[in-house]
Formats: C-alpha cells, sequence, structure tokens
C-alpha cells in the first residue's frame, strides 16, 4: 500500500469523481451510472474503496462540445441611480454596435444601482449564466461598470470558465463623471452603516426599556 500511494496521487491529478463530474456536465449521478452501464460514458477506473474515476480532460471535451453552439455574447451596462437612464442608454448603444459587427447571438443585461451593490438583479442574472456555462464572451464599455470595486472577481470567473471579456475604454472616465459615482459609492456605505447602527441601537434600547418594565 505504500508503494503505491504515490502512483495512485499522480493518477487522481488527472481524474475526477463521478460527483464532480456530475457538477460539470449538469446532469445528476444517477444518470451518470446508466450512462456507464450503456456505455454511453464510461469510466476509467475505480479506487481501492470501488468508486469511479473520470478523466477530467474528456469531461470538459463533451461540456464544450454540448454547450458552444448555444452560448451568448453578453452585453452589461449599468447606471448609478435612476436619473442616469440617458448614460445607461449610452452604454447599452455603444455595446450592441460593437456586438452586432461581430456576433449574432447576443443579449443586453441593464442594471441601475450603487457599483458596491452585489444584489442587483442583473449582476446576478449575469453571474449565473457564467457559472452555467451560458456565455462565450462579455462586453463592457467600462470595467468598474461591473462593480466598483469587486469587477476582478467576476473578470476572474470569466477566465474560469474561458469566457473572452472585452472593455471597449480601458480608462476610468465613463460618460457620468467618476467623481459623481464615486461620491454615490460613499454615500451608499454611510447610508448602509448608519441603518445598522441605528437598527443595533434601537434593538438595545428596546431590551432596556423591556428590562425596565
Amino acid at each position: 500500500m505504500v508503494v503505491l500511494q504515490p502512483f495512485y496521487r499522480k493518477i487522481t491529478m488527472k481524474h475526477i469523481s463521478i460527483g464532480e463530474a456530475s457538477i460539470i456536465l449538469g446532469v445528476s449521478v444517477v444518470t451518470l451510472r446508466r450512462w456507464d452501464k450503456t456505455n454511453k460514458l464510461t469510466h476509467k477506473f475505480r479506487t481501492f474503496g470501488g468508486h469511479r474515476r473520470y478523466n477530467f480532460n474528456e469531461i470538459i471535451s463533451l461540456v464544450s462540445k454540448k454547450e458552444q453552439p448555444n452560448k451568448k455574447v453578453i452585453g452589461y451596462s449599468r447606471g448609478s441611480s435612476s436619473d442616469q437612464k440617458k448614460d445607461l442608454r449610452v452604454q447599452s448603444e455603444v455595446i450592441t454596435n460593437y456586438i452586432k459587427s461581430r456576433y449574432n447571438n447576443f443579449e443586453i443585461i441593464e442594471d441601475v444601482g450603487s457599483g458596491l451593490n452585489y444584489k442587483k438583479a442583473g449582476l446576478k442574472k449575469l453571474i449565473k449564466m457564467i457559472c452555467n456555462r451560458e456565455i462565450s464572451a462579455l462586453v463592457l464599455t467600462h470595467k468598474d461598470r461591473l462593480l466598483r470595486f469587486g469587477s476582478d472577481i467576476i473578470i476572474s470567473i470569466c477566465e474560469k470558465f474561458n469566457i473572452e471579456v472585452v472593455v471597449l475604454n480601458s480608462d476610468t472616465t465613463a460618460t457620468e463623471s467618476f467623481e459623481k459615482t464615486l461620491c454615490d459609492d460613499i454615500i451608499s456605505i454611510i447610508t448602509v452603516f448608519s441603518a445598522k447602527l441605528y437598527g443595533a441601537r434601537s434593538h438595545k434600547n428596546k431590551k432596556s426599556l423591556k428590562a425596565v418594565v
């Protein structure tokens, strides 16, 4: 057992479990077991405990062949507030013109909200599409349209899923001034902090009142 252990580790680095394969392929473990029995997709070997192991590169190849034709190019635009509708429209038009000249299957996702807000509906939809491998490319006018301080995280996730990220303007000057958007973000931080602070104080005061009564 001691002699075989290094060799066993070397093999498992290139192979994945049935659970991991099911997540990548988007099917259940039961389905994979059925495919194994019918030779539709067979495992490469079993561990000493009898668990199936699949070739990682083969699984990735199957995913690429399966999903590539249906993948979309996504254009993402964001305005800091509802009074920035003009800027949002300009962003979407610029992105649409760029995509139309190069791709056919595309969708524009628009968001309204602070660059510090991670719970915007459009952003959540974008992240879900990335993780579901529904996207081949992501187009932005500026990198900070994703998030003010977290855009690199989203871009790293895109790289993990082999999604091309196109930033049309590499500078930090958007159609709405950098100073104004940064000011809006600071106000958002203060608002959230104040709400939590006063909420905590209110809770504390209620407890003190109950103790007196």
